[in-house]
């Protein structure tokens, strides 16, 4: 149930951003998610995409260090608290939430979070036990 995203090492520096979305504009990959991270001298930018495997490709063919990680998209309630109960469950179980960001898709009832969990067989298995609804990996690419 697992999603996975990829990882790409960046410089923090103009333009870095710009070159990797022109790469997969290029070669036709279709960014749905993405979060940015930075230090001062580096950064990570974090992708769910349509094709993983070209995204992936095409970037090391252009010299970026690119890992893939699993993640878990979770739909959550649109409205408010509906994030809080989602955490909250996590913290009962002693799950520690690593990052998430959010998942852009045609409007519903549901918004989609991506998250990175420490433990994340057991935060799907907390989160399916109450009734959060899991988005599997294929889905998204289709949302």
């Amino acid at each position: 149930m697992q999603a996975e995203q990829i990882s790409i090492f960046l410089e923090n520096k103009a333009g870095r951003l710009s070159e990797v979305t022109g790469i997969l504009w290029q070669n036709q990959v279709n960014i749905r998610a993405l979060a940015v991270a930075d230090t001062t001298d580096f950064g990570v930018l974090r992708l769910i995409v349509d094709d993983n495997a070209k995204a992936e490709q095409v970037l090391k063919n252009a010299g970026f260090t690119v890992r893939k990680t699993k993640v878990v998209a979770v739909e959550v309630a649109d409205q408010p608290g509906g994030l809080h109960s989602i955490l909250e469950m996590l913290y009962k179980a002693g799950i520690n939430v690593e990052y998430m960001y959010a998942f852009v898709r045609q409007s519903g009832d549901n918004a989609v979070m991506i998250f990175r969990f420490d433990q994340p067989e057991q935060a799907i298995d907390v989160l399916s036990q109450n009734g959060v609804t899991i988005v599997e990996g294929a889905r998204l690419y289709t949302m």
